[in-house]
């Protein structure tokens, strides 16, 4: 049964079939994984601000602080679960259910004609657009590595890479509960030599988060602005981890060129001022992609041009 599972013409299309799924899933992560942070945020700074308030009379700021925190406490503690499995899906107009046949990857979106079963309501083409990308990727991954442990580690990659992306151009955010943990997964699976050596992991992982830390300090100090966030640190280091430090050249040139790119020409078709900020995540996750599936080839041009 396994062998029919690994066989080269099969695993591709079950990596698809699973790539579909998660997509469906990657969709979740995307629309709550920022409202369940800032959600956590708002609860954290209640708690801070309330232990301030008791611990430092300030006059004049004392009774408002108080005043919201009362106001704003209750209802934080007493508001519903919200994460990643509850509430249940649901129409954000109308509250209809979606049930698991509408639930579908791709199938029921065109099913319903991208039309909410309860009210009509049009549905972002968006979702189906992810679950269909993830599923490619995943074949993807499937043909390219056969039934593996790369096969694994890079679905793993791919998969978390879409959701910090999209996350990121939504809400100009990279969130440390994908970076992070993403960070340590490709070491973790390294160390059976999954995508690349430790030692090429460890020092990707290292390199990775100091080359864009050093770039932003740089531009810190000779601009006074900020050039880029944390978040960009933590998925490069991310993306070294999994791949090793061989393919950092590649994915910052890459990242920093179609970046630099799509950036000039918002600009210049006037949808973007020039101090609007452009989410650099989906650019590191795509030169990820790109080095994941021809990264030696990519390491091989860009030495050439050298």
């Amino acid at each position: 049964m396994l062998d029919s599972f690994a066989h080269p013409l099969v695993f591709p299309w079950l990596c698809l079939i699973l790539g579909l799924l998660v997509g469906s899933f990657l969709n979740v992560v995307i629309h709550r994984l920022p409202l369940i942070l800032r959600r956590d945020w708002r609860r954290q700074s209640v708690e801070i601000l309330s232990e301030w308030s008791e611990e430092k009379e300030v006059p004049g700021e004392l009774v408002p602080m108080r005043t919201g925190l009362e106001r704003l406490g209750p209802a934080l503690a007493t508001a519903p679960a919200y994460n990643l499995i509850v509430p249940r899906s649901a129409c954000p107009r109308c509250g209809h259910r979606i049930g698991a046949l509408q639930n579908i990857p791709v199938v029921s979106y065109l099913v319903l004609r991208g039309r909410c079963a309860g009210c009509n309501a049009r549905i972002s083409p968006r979702y189906p657009v992810i679950e269909a990308f993830t599923g490619l990727v995943s074949a993807c991954v499937g043909w390219h590595f056969g039934f593996s442990l790369a096969a694994l580690a890079g679905l793993l990659f791919a998969w978390a890479l879409i959701a910090a992306a999209v996350i990121d151009f939504d809400t100009q955010l990279l969130p440390d509960d994908i970076t992070l943990p993403l960070t340590w997964l490709g070491l973790s699976l390294n160390l059976w030599g999954a995508l690349t050596t430790l030692e090429s992991a460890v020092i990707g992982a290292v390199a990775g988060y100091l080359a864009l830390w050093s770039v932003y300090w740089v531009f810190k100090l000779a601009t006074g602005k900020e050039g880029m966030g944390f978040g960009d640190f933590k998925l490069l280091a991310a993306i070294g981890a999994f791949l090793g430090w061989k393919m950092l050249p590649a994915v910052i040139l890459l990242s920093s060129l179609v970046g630099a790119v799509v950036g000039i020409g918002l600009i210049a078709l006037a949808r973007h001022g020039r101090n609007v900020p452009i989410p650099f995540g989906p650019y590191l996750a795509a030169a990820g992609l790109l080095a994941l599936f021809f990264g030696e080839d990519l390491n091989r041009a860009y030495l050439q041009l050298l």
